[in-house]
């Protein structure tokens, strides 16, 4: 089938994201003063720099790059977490997101407290929530540390809870931003495990990882990502290759 006969599900277009950082040469408040705002406080960094993405209904597609690439921006974008400064994003269908080091998480609230908020913000009926709770809890593993605060978690314990709610229902869009390289290996096996019955029933994956060999075992297209730039959209095995090809 054509690509342009594909059902696009995510389509972006011309995204430009850019961060405030602290200039370096400012090393306090008191020099930037005396500079008398010759020098600029903050810079301003461009993290994606007119991005252009197809990502299509049912696929599982995989995003590749170098640390600093922009990787787990453009997802914050696509999932509405982050707005772009220019471009456009048209999202047709629901997203479950589940971001590295648990972003979306409250940390003042409970584990359980976190279920029913990220829940509802998913767009979870109170029934289908309820009926789901027991699930999430089980999936986790977290035991009684449910009703403990989320600030009070490793980074293992959240991404243990993220995933869990993320994945409580199918969803018809789920992002996955390196969540198998934290925690041990038997829940990493029960998630992979999960994403590929998630996969069968034909939602819509998009999935980071650093470990290309599981983006290839789990993708059939992927996206290369350098410097805020898409270098390269196709076939996965190709992709990859250039990633692998960036190291050399």
């Amino acid at each position: 089938m054509a690509e342009s006969n594909k059902d696009v599900i995510i389509e972006a277009k011309g995204l430009e994201v850019s961060f405030l950082i602290q200039n370096h040469g400012i090393n306090s408040l008191k020099q930037y003063l005396l500079s008398l705002g010759r020098v600029k406080l903050f810079e301003r960094k461009k993290v994606l720099k007119g991005v252009d993405l197809q990502i299509y209904r049912g696929e599982c597609f995989g995003l590749l790059g170098k640390n600093g690439s922009g990787k787990s921006t453009l997802l914050r974008t696509l999932a509405g977490i982050m707005a772009p400064e220019k471009g456009s994003i048209k999202v047709y269908g629901r997203i479950a997101p589940v971001l590295s080091l648990g972003v979306g998480l409250e940390p003042e609230m409970t584990g359980l407290e976190n279920i029913r908020l990220c829940g509802t913000l998913m767009g979870l009926t109170k029934k289908e929530l309820e009926a789901s709770m027991e699930k999430i809890i089980n999936f986790s593993e977290l035991g009684e540390n449910i009703h403990m605060q989320v600030k009070r978690y490793s980074s293992g314990m959240m991404a243990r809870l993220a995933f869990s709610i993320a994945v409580a229902v199918d969803p018809e869009i789920l992002i996955i931003d390196e969540v198998l390289s934290v925690g041990d290996m038997g829940f990493q096996q029960k998630c992979a495990a999960r994403i590929q019955e998630i996969k069968e029933k034909g939602s819509t994956i998009i999935f980071v990882s650093h470990n290309h060999h599981e983006v290839v075992k789990m993708c059939n297209r992927a996206a290369y990502l350098k410097d805020g730039v898409i270098e390269k959209v196709g076939d996965v095995k190709e992709v990859a290759e250039i990633y692998e090809a960036s190291f050399l």
